[in-house]
Protein backbone atom coordinates (compact mmCIF):
# COMPACT_ATOMS: atom_id res chain seq x y z
CA UNK A 1 0.00 0.00 0.00
CA UNK A 2 1.48 2.76 -1.49
CA UNK A 3 0.85 6.19 0.49
CA UNK A 4 0.54 9.13 -1.78
CA UNK A 5 2.21 12.33 -1.61
CA UNK A 6 1.14 16.13 -2.76
CA UNK A 7 2.91 19.25 -3.02
CA UNK A 8 1.30 22.04 -0.80
CA UNK A 9 4.31 24.38 -1.33
CA UNK A 10 7.88 24.27 -3.03
CA UNK A 11 10.67 26.73 -1.62
CA UNK A 12 12.22 27.87 -5.68
CA UNK A 13 14.55 30.39 -3.77
CA UNK A 14 16.75 27.91 -2.05
CA UNK A 15 17.46 25.92 -5.52
CA UNK A 16 18.75 29.08 -6.48
CA UNK A 17 20.87 30.33 -3.55
CA UNK A 18 22.00 27.39 -2.41
CA UNK A 19 24.18 23.90 -3.64
CA UNK A 20 21.76 21.37 -2.49
CA UNK A 21 23.97 18.19 -0.42
CA UNK A 22 21.39 16.17 0.60
CA UNK A 23 18.18 16.27 1.62
CA UNK A 24 16.13 14.79 4.16
CA UNK A 25 12.42 13.83 5.58
CA UNK A 26 11.33 15.36 8.71
CA UNK A 27 7.54 15.89 10.19
CA UNK A 28 6.06 19.19 11.42
CA UNK A 29 4.48 19.61 14.87
CA UNK A 30 1.50 21.87 13.58
CA UNK A 31 -2.17 23.00 15.28
CA UNK A 32 -5.42 21.80 13.45
CA UNK A 33 -6.05 25.48 11.73
CA UNK A 34 -2.34 25.26 10.51
CA UNK A 35 -3.31 22.56 9.13
CA UNK A 36 -7.03 23.79 7.47
CA UNK A 37 -4.64 26.45 5.66
CA UNK A 38 -1.57 24.31 4.83
CA UNK A 39 -4.84 22.49 2.69
CA UNK A 40 -5.89 25.40 1.13
CA UNK A 41 -2.19 26.25 -0.23
CA UNK A 42 -1.36 29.34 2.08
CA UNK A 43 2.37 28.86 3.06
CA UNK A 44 5.12 30.65 2.18
CA UNK A 45 8.39 29.16 2.38
CA UNK A 46 10.48 32.04 0.64
CA UNK A 47 12.99 33.04 3.80
CA UNK A 48 12.55 30.26 6.05
CA UNK A 49 15.43 28.49 7.59
CA UNK A 50 16.09 25.85 10.97
CA UNK A 51 18.26 25.74 13.35
CA UNK A 52 19.17 23.03 16.37
CA UNK A 53 18.63 23.63 20.00
CA UNK A 54 19.39 21.46 22.47
CA UNK A 55 18.90 18.09 20.07
CA UNK A 56 15.42 19.27 18.57
CA UNK A 57 15.15 21.23 14.83
CA UNK A 58 12.69 24.09 14.93
CA UNK A 59 11.72 26.00 11.23
CA UNK A 60 11.48 29.62 12.05
CA UNK A 61 10.19 32.71 9.70
CA UNK A 62 7.73 29.86 7.62
CA UNK A 63 4.23 31.63 7.18
CA UNK A 64 1.34 29.89 7.55
CA UNK A 65 -1.66 32.01 6.45
CA UNK A 66 -4.39 32.07 9.85
CA UNK A 67 -7.53 29.94 8.51
CA UNK A 68 -10.60 32.65 8.13
CA UNK A 69 -12.67 30.13 10.24
CA UNK A 70 -10.19 29.51 13.30
CA UNK A 71 -10.80 32.92 15.18
CA UNK A 72 -9.43 32.30 18.50
CA UNK A 73 -7.80 28.85 17.39
CA UNK A 74 -5.53 30.81 15.21
CA UNK A 75 -1.98 30.81 15.98
CA UNK A 76 0.79 33.31 15.17
CA UNK A 77 1.82 33.29 11.54
CA UNK A 78 5.34 33.11 11.70
CA UNK A 79 5.95 31.11 14.89
CA UNK A 80 8.33 28.56 15.64
CA UNK A 81 7.58 25.07 14.72
CA UNK A 82 9.17 21.77 15.48
CA UNK A 83 10.48 19.39 13.30
CA UNK A 84 10.17 15.96 14.47
CA UNK A 85 13.20 13.91 13.12
CA UNK A 86 14.50 10.58 14.79
CA UNK A 87 17.84 11.37 17.24
CA UNK A 88 20.69 9.82 15.33
CA UNK A 89 19.57 11.97 12.48
CA UNK A 90 19.44 15.17 14.47
CA UNK A 91 22.98 14.15 15.67
CA UNK A 92 24.37 13.50 12.36
CA UNK A 93 23.07 16.89 11.12
CA UNK A 94 24.45 18.98 14.21
CA UNK A 95 27.84 17.64 13.15
CA UNK A 96 27.23 18.91 8.87
CA UNK A 97 25.59 22.29 10.24
CA UNK A 98 29.11 22.67 12.22
CA UNK A 99 30.99 22.35 9.51
CA UNK A 100 32.46 26.42 7.27
CA UNK A 101 28.80 27.73 5.24
CA UNK A 102 26.46 24.74 5.30
CA UNK A 103 23.16 25.10 6.37
CA UNK A 104 19.07 23.49 6.74
CA UNK A 105 16.81 24.67 4.70
CA UNK A 106 13.48 23.67 4.06
CA UNK A 107 13.00 22.94 0.19
CA UNK A 108 9.44 21.93 0.31
CA UNK A 109 6.10 21.16 2.23
CA UNK A 110 3.96 18.16 1.06
CA UNK A 111 1.26 15.73 2.30
CA UNK A 112 2.58 12.05 2.77
CA UNK A 113 -0.98 10.25 3.32
CA UNK A 114 -2.64 12.31 5.67
CA UNK A 115 0.37 13.73 7.54
CA UNK A 116 2.31 16.50 7.04
CA UNK A 117 6.39 16.67 5.96
CA UNK A 118 8.85 18.75 5.33
CA UNK A 119 11.73 18.13 2.84
CA UNK A 120 15.10 19.68 4.90
CA UNK A 121 18.18 20.23 2.55
CA UNK A 122 21.75 20.53 3.98
CA UNK A 123 22.52 23.37 1.78
CA UNK A 124 25.65 25.65 0.96
CA UNK A 125 25.26 29.08 -0.24
CA UNK A 126 25.90 30.21 -3.67
CA UNK A 127 27.83 32.65 -4.97
CA UNK A 128 26.94 35.23 -7.32
CA UNK A 129 28.51 34.13 -10.10
CA UNK A 130 27.61 30.59 -9.16
CA UNK A 131 24.17 32.02 -9.68
CA UNK A 132 25.29 33.70 -12.80
CA UNK A 133 26.36 30.45 -14.50
CA UNK A 134 23.06 28.58 -13.26
CA UNK A 135 20.96 30.78 -15.44
CA UNK A 136 22.85 30.37 -18.22
CA UNK A 137 23.00 27.16 -18.36
CA UNK A 138 19.29 27.02 -17.72
CA UNK A 139 18.95 29.58 -20.89
CA UNK A 140 21.36 27.27 -22.75
CA UNK A 141 19.43 24.42 -22.40
CA UNK A 142 15.71 26.35 -23.34
CA UNK A 143 17.60 27.29 -26.51
CA UNK A 144 18.26 23.43 -27.53
CA UNK A 145 14.94 22.50 -26.71
CA UNK A 146 13.45 25.19 -28.42
CA UNK A 147 15.61 24.50 -31.44
CA UNK A 148 14.86 21.15 -31.47
CA UNK A 149 11.52 21.53 -31.67
CA UNK A 150 11.69 23.73 -34.36
CA UNK A 151 13.73 21.48 -36.28
CA UNK A 152 11.19 18.32 -35.52
CA UNK A 153 8.42 20.65 -36.87
CA UNK A 154 10.15 21.87 -40.31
Amino acid sequence: MKESTKTIAQNKKAFHDYFIEEKYEAGIELCGTEVKSLRQGRVNLKDCWCNIVEGEIFVNSMHISPYERGNIFNKDPLRVRKLLMHKREINKLIGLTKQDGYSLIPLSLYFKGSRVKVELGLCKGKKLYDKREAMAQKAAKRDIERAMKEKQRG
